[in-house]
């Protein structure tokens, strides 16, 4: 399954996309079957009212019934829905705006994008309503549970010339995190490695082979057991700091993944994970101005609370 905003014929609706799927060679004798099978989360009568209300729909945007016979290489659009959505309580701030370019300070717990359980209650679906731009896209992303700097675009027509920042590595990113203090260990380091998919594919964990991810952590200050690091990575594998800083054994504070997995309630925002994007800086490609941005947000002391 991919969202695919491009090629559809259905339109965003209430700042949230629509996603499709490609359908599979396989024994399903309706398309309705098989969403059935590969959605099992949602019930027959639901993808049935969906169908009856024209909200999936072949390439063409014609609306597929109930008994639409199964077409492998069909391509199927469609509105997904989030039952009882998990409000977020904490506001997203707006620090630059032009006509191309938007950053925001987006808070803990708030995902980027539509993902599992979050559809309304994410940054670009509440920016798309805030600001009435449907076209507005996240040029990078930042995990649920970091907070700090996030770019989007505007406009589709530059859109790929930002994105290319952060594909040909043009883009400077620096992160604050608090994590445990290691005397053992020399400041300023580098880590590089290989980051790929863990058994929980979640989770993302070092493996042996040619590296694919470099880190540069360096100390900012010691409060008793607890440090500031400032981490300034040159690529942007997927929880890269996070398993960056638990490879070494000072995992950031209140990491619910790193080095093992402590489930939380979603509903839970008493611990937030201790990393924040800080600082983005840059030539923009538009413009040619250099561009320098940072947080408003702050991270708890080393020593305790913000």
């Amino acid at each position: 399954m991919r969202r695919s905003r491009k090629s559809s014929p259905l339109p965003v609706r209430n700042g949230v996309s629509p996603h499709s799927v490609l359908l599979p060679a396989g024994p399903w004798p309706t398309v309705l079957a098989f969403l059935c099978e590969r959605f099992p989360q949602v019930a027959a009568q639901t993808w049935q009212q969906r169908m009856a209300a024209g909200e999936v729909v072949d390439a063409r945007g014609n609306a597929l019934t109930p008994s639409q016979p199964y077409q492998p290489g069909q391509r199927v659009h469609y509105y997904r829905q989030v039952d009882a959505e998990i409000p977020v309580p904490f506001q997203e701030t707006i620090l630059f705006e032009d006509d191309h370019l938007l950053v925001v300070d987006k808070p803990h717990f708030l995902p980027t994008q539509p993902s599992g359980p979050f559809l309304q209650e994410t940054l670009v679906t509440r920016l798309r309503r805030r600001l009435g731009n449907d076209a507005l896209e996240p040029i990078h992303r930042l995990d649920r549970e970091t907070a700090g700097l996030v770019l989007l675009s505007k406009q589709r027509d530059s859109r790929g010339r930002y994105q290319a920042l952060f594909r040909d590595q043009q883009i400077s990113k620096t992160y604050e995190a608090i994590a445990p203090f290691r005397p053992d260990l020399v400041f300023p380091l580098i880590r590089s490695s290989r980051i790929e998919v863990d058994e929980a594919f979640f989770r993302r964990c070092e493996v042996a082979g040619p590296a694919n991810a470099e880190t540069r952590i360096e100390l900012l200050e010691q409060q008793g057991a607890w440090a500031r690091y400032r981490l300034q990575p040159s690529t942007g594998r997927t929880h890269q700091l996070r398993v960056h800083m638990a490879a070494l054994g000072i995992p950031i504070r209140q990491d619910p993944l790193y080095p093992q997995d402590q489930q939380r309630a979603l509903d839970d925002f008493s611990a937030p994970l201790q990393l924040l994007a800080w600082e983005l800086s840059f030539r923009d490609p538009v413009s040619g101005e250099e561009r320098r941005f940072r947080t408003g947000l702050r991270l708890q002391s080393p020593g305790g609370e913000a």
